[in-house]
């Protein structure tokens, strides 16, 4: 019953966050959308910010466990950016909130995730020091957040899908070509 309540409570306020902003949900439209009680709710939730964090945190996991290997830089910004299209309306509901905070976290989280494992791909059988792999991963990190948050103060009106598949056709081998000259010397 209690997994049971919780998507219940996820499924309404998503669908809440689809049809209006965040700063006008409250716990009490959620609680008589789902017909329960608002006890129910916070045995469950301190507050709708720890809501917040539960549903990106399981998205972000689902995303991860799904991508377990990441061939190109391209895929990798890609995924993240079907992380943020697939529920638009409300990614931006919580993103043009005070709880933003709250999705760029688990933002981040994805990017590291997918150039993490694109920059594993990478070395295999490279001898690269510790320090430039980390410095490589940081700034394609960088790299990918930033895409994203830009797209996501552009209300995501830019076709990213198109960005994202120039862009890395003009930087094609550029990563790769770091990999070689870290391994060099």
């Amino acid at each position: 019953m209690s997994d049971f309540m919780q998507k219940a409570i996820k499924t309404t306020f998503l669908q809440l966050l689809e049809q209006k902003p965040l700063s006008q949900i409250t716990v009490k439209m959620i609680v008589e959308e789902c017909g329960i009680n608002r006890n129910s709710f916070y045995y469950h939730y301190q507050d709708l910010p720890a809501l917040i964090e539960e549903i990106f945190q399981e998205q972000a996991d689902a995303i991860i466990e799904s991508h377990p290997t990441i061939e190109s830089i391209e895929d990798a910004l890609k995924i993240a950016a079907d992380f943020a299209s697939k529920q638009r309306r409300a990614i931006l509901h919580v993103y043009n909130s005070v709880n933003r905070d709250i999705f760029e976290k688990y933002l981040w989280r994805v990017c590291d995730h997918v150039v993490t494992k694109y920059g594993e791909a990478l070395a295999v059988g490279k001898r690269i020091s510790d320090e430039d792999r980390d410095l490589i991963g940081r700034f394609y990190k960088c790299e990918c957040f930033g895409l994203m948050t830009l797209w996501l103060n552009e209300n995501m009106n830019r076709n990213l899908t198109k960005d994202i598949e120039r862009f890395c056709q003009l930087h094609r081998g550029m990563v790769e070509e770091m990999f070689h000259r870290c391994s060099e010397g």
